[in-house]
Formats: C-alpha cells, sequence, structure tokens
C-alpha cells in the first residue's frame, strides 16, 4: 500500500518540490498539507499542477485529522519543534527537513517518539552529495585532529548555524576531538571572531546575497590542509530523493535517526 504522506510547508521552496514528487509517485499517497498563507487552497493548484482535491490546511493538527503515516516538515525553526510532537502524539512518524533545532531538541523528540513508538527522520540536509561531503568529514576528522567549519547562507536565513552545519559539528565531535593550537578562551581580541564552538568544532556563518546552502570542514596538518565543500544550486531537486528515501524508512523505525548518511551508511559509518 502507498504510505500516507502529510506536508507541512507544502509551498515552500522544499515542500512544493516534495509535493509534486509524492503527487507523481504511485509509492505515496498525498493526504494532508499544511501551508498558513494558501490556507484552504488546493494543494495542486497551489504548486502549480492540476487540482488535487486535497485542501491546504493552516496546522498541521488539523492536517492530521485525516489519517496519515509520515508528516514531512519543511516549515520554520520556530514551528518545526511543535509540528513534530503533534505528528508524534497522534502515532504518525516525521521527517524533519527544518533547521534551527539543537541536539537538546532532538534528544526530547527522540524520547517522546521512543515511548509513542514511530519514528523520527531527521537531516539538516536530505541531499546525496550533502550526506557524501559530511560521511568524508568524519573520516578526516578521525585522523586530522583540527578542523574548523565555515557556514555560509543566503543574507535572509534566520537561523545559525545553519540545521546541515549544527548536525554536522555535532557529528564530528561524537566521532573525534577537535584540538585547536591555541586554546579558544585564550583568544586575545573579540571571543567572538573565532566563531560558536559547537560539539567542540569552531564555526563560523557567513550570511550574504547570493549564496544557496554551503558548507565546507577546514582540516590542517603542518604543510597540508584539506578541505571537503558542498554548495547547494537554486533548485531543491537534490533533497527530494533523500526526503522520500527517509519517508518509507520512518514508518518502520522507532525513535530519531538522525542525518541522511546515517540511512546510507550505518550508526557507526
Amino acid at each position: 500500500m502507498a504510505i500516507r504522506i502529510c506536508i507541512s510547508g507544502v509551498t515552500g521552496w522544499t515542500g512544493s518540490a516534495v509535493a509534486r514528487a509524492v503527487i507523481a509517485s504511485t509509492d505515496f499517497q498525498l493526504v494532508g498539507a499544511v501551508a498558513r498563507r494558501a490556507e484552504g487552497q488546493d494543494v495542486g493548484s497551489a504548486i502549480g499542477q492540476e487540482s488535487t482535491g486535497i485542501r491546504i490546511s493552516g496546522a498541521v493538527d488539523e492536517a492530521l485529522a485525516e489519517e496519515a503515516d509520515v508528516l514531512i516538515d519543511y516549515t520554520h525553526p520556530e514551528v518545526v519543534m511543535a509540528n513534530v510532537e503533534s505528528a508524534i502524539s497522534r502515532g504518525v512518524a516525521a521527517v524533519i527537513g527544518t533547521s534551527g533545532l539543537t541536539a537538546a531538541d532532538y534528544a526530547e523528540l527522540d524520547q517522546k517518539a521512543r515511548d509513542a513508538g514511530v519514528g523520527l527522520i531527521a537531516a539538516g540536509n536530505f541531499s546525496l552529495t550533502a550526506a557524501l561531503a559530511k560521511h568524508f568529514a568524519g573520516i578526516a576528522a578521525q585522523h586530522i585532529p583540527h578542523w574548523e567549519i565555515i557556514d555560509y547562507a543566503h543574507g535572509s536565513k534566520p537561523d545559525a548555524p545553519s540545521g546541515t552545519v549544527r548536525e554536522l559539528a555535532e557529528f564530528l565531535g561524537e566521532r573525534a576531538r577537535n584540538e585547536p593550537e591555541h586554546p579558544i578562551d585564550e583568544v586575545l581580541g573579540p571571543r567572538e571572531a573565532r566563531g560558536a564552538t559547537i560539539g567542540g568544532s569552531q564555526v563560523h556563518s557567513i550570511r550574504l546575497p547570493s549564496y544557496v546552502i554551503s558548507f565546507e570542514t577546514v582540516f590542517g596538518l603542518p604543510h597540508e590542509r584539506l578541505s571537503i565543500r558542498h554548495d547547494s544550486g537554486s533548485g531543491a531537486e537534490p533533497y527530494v530523493n533523500g526526503t522520500l528515501l527517509a519517508a518509507r524508512r520512518a514508518v518502520a523505525t522507532t525513535g530519531l535517526v538522525r542525518g541522511l548518511d546515517t540511512l546510507l551508511f550505518g550508526e557507526n559509518s
């Protein structure tokens, strides 16, 4: 049977691309959609397709009144936590593509999902090439104990660092220990100039027009340097396949799985 999908943020940059793929697929069935500014509209018309007969809701609770298997959330850092909690409370699995959640937030959601017996899959970036960049950085960190992360995004992005980079920094901290040559707390000058410390990594967020989303992990040893960088283009299509892979896995999962790379390579990759 087709997996029943509700998409929160259905008219957004990524949400609309995922919705079009779900509508075209025989493996999935779109049963609900959420977008506050498009409330009441037919979801097909709202995303530039033929009418679907599915009305866009203004809230996740309302959309989930129609029985669903998975909530896919591409919304905003201020509402994603409540949206996922609503899904969990109804026994609905969730795929979290929205950035802005912290490690503590994820720990809380993980416990709630386990208590409810449902699955959550979250990724700062559902692109295959971004997952590979994270995976390769994890390998490098086990051999090179000095690195920093640069986080690039458009000037209007509200969260810093991006969910992609926060996930990367915490992942590297679990894999290895970063060893700055000069202690961060002993910096001469404004401490902020050395970036934020997340999971033991120094993270520098750049927010300027012309960037979409990019990240770069720079590793250094005496007389040599390694840079692992990922750049996103202007379209959301690279995130669709990873999101739908996560939706397939979420219905057979209990608790939180974090990172597309974990789905691809396993927990101990």
